[in-house]
């Protein structure tokens, strides 16, 4: 589905800026003078920001960031994201739960002091984040929550990729208002799902998470993000690397249009808000009992777990089945939800011949 409303496809914004005059000499016999400030302002500066527990979205951010970093005009900066607690992985199972509560009432665990001042001046951010029930994983999240974020984002373009099992919406949204608090600019976003049918990557997802058992058992597939599509992700990093050239990110046009960046799925807007009112209520059970790891909550997450489990097996798959049905009467607010959720990117894919090797 393309959203002609969000994105112009295959528009190029080029800059504005006045050409710089040749120097003037004083005499035929003297070189011109090469002004060493200049030839520092035309390097493109970029800043990558890297947090993965499993490695998968460092692979990602890797192709990303590899184009841009081979190219000697730009200037790659890449901040991984360091939690005072590391968090382990695989989970042990009550610490994955015992996560959910601070996830999704947004109250992210401290981060390890960052190498970055906030002085810094970056022309463009490219931001990979994980989902964690529903929300921007902790880390991003303490992050843009950081004093530094709100200095070194103020009013810079913002490229966010993200790499999850299926559901993504309602965290982009928190994500973007956290953007909007530090002035940012969101130009473009990417989405990469888990291939494998939904009903599947709720067995194979926890059984990597857990367990640590990425390969796919009982006939399922693999869990995780499949190897061609980690590999495709190389195409927005050369479109990047061409816009920063022609300075389009200075522009208000997305960056990635045209390239198959985002593809949405609104018919699971109403389970995501569903799952967010739960975990939001659960969430604010549990932090009553007590702190991240106290003894206290975790009877109360053994009990949000058989909730669960009888949340999927009995009322997950009626409500699926009478979205189905209801799906003809709702046609017209799914397109438009589709359309939303895919701005600024797009679907759109003429564009992708142009930079898939």
């Amino acid at each position: 589905m393309t959203n002609g409303r969000c994105v112009r496809h295959g528009l190029r914004v080029h800059s504005t800026a006045p050409e710089t005059p040749p120097p003037v000499t004083s005499s035929l016999s003297s070189p011109p003078r090469t002004d060493p400030a200049a030839a520092l302002r035309s390097v493109k500066r970029v800043l990558v920001l890297r947090y993965s527990q499993s490695g998968q979205l460092d692979e990602v951010a890797e192709q990303i960031a590899a184009p841009l970093r081979a190219d000697p005009s730009i200037q790659v900066h890449e901040e991984t994201l360091r939690p005072q607690k590391p968090y382990p992985f695989p989970w042990p199972f009550l610490t994955f739960f015992d996560a959910f509560p601070e996830s999704a009432h947004m109250k992210p665990q401290p981060l390890a002091p960052l190498s970055l001042t906030g002085e810094e001046d970056f022309d463009l951010i490219v931001l990979p984040y994980q989902v964690w029930f529903l929300a921007p994983s902790q880390p991003v999240a303490a992050f843009l929550k950081h004093p530094v974020a709100a200095r070194l984002l103020k009013g810079k373009p913002v490229v966010t990729v993200i790499a999850c099992r299926n559901m993504w919406l309602l965290a982009h949204e928190k994500l973007k208002g956290m953007l909007d608090d530090v002035g940012a600019r969101l130009i473009d976003n990417v989405v990469l799902t888990d291939p494998g049918p939904t009903l599947a990557t709720f067995f194979t997802t926890p059984a990597w998470l857990i367990w640590g058992r990425k390969r796919g058992f009982w006939g399922m597939p693999d869990a995780g993000l499949s190897t061609r599509q980690i590999r495709g992700t190389a195409r927005f990093g050369r479109a990047l690397r061409d816009a920063l050239h022609s300075g389009q990110e200075r522009g208000t046009q997305p960056l990635l249009a045209g390239l198959g960046a985002v593809r949405a799925d609104a018919k699971l807007l109403i389970s995501e808000k569903a799952g967010t009112r739960s975990f939001y209520l659960w969430g604010k059970l549990i932090m009553a009992a007590g702190g991240p790891g106290a003894w206290q909550r975790k009877p109360l997450l053994l009990l949000y777990v058989l909730f669960l489990i009888a949340l999927i097996v009995t009322v997950v798959p009626v409500s699926l089945t009478l979205q189905a049905l209801l799906r003809p009467l709702f046609r017209g607010w799914l397109t438009k939800m589709t359309a939303q959720f895919e701005c600024p990117s797009g679907s759109a894919t003429d564009r992708t011949a142009l930079y898939d090797n």
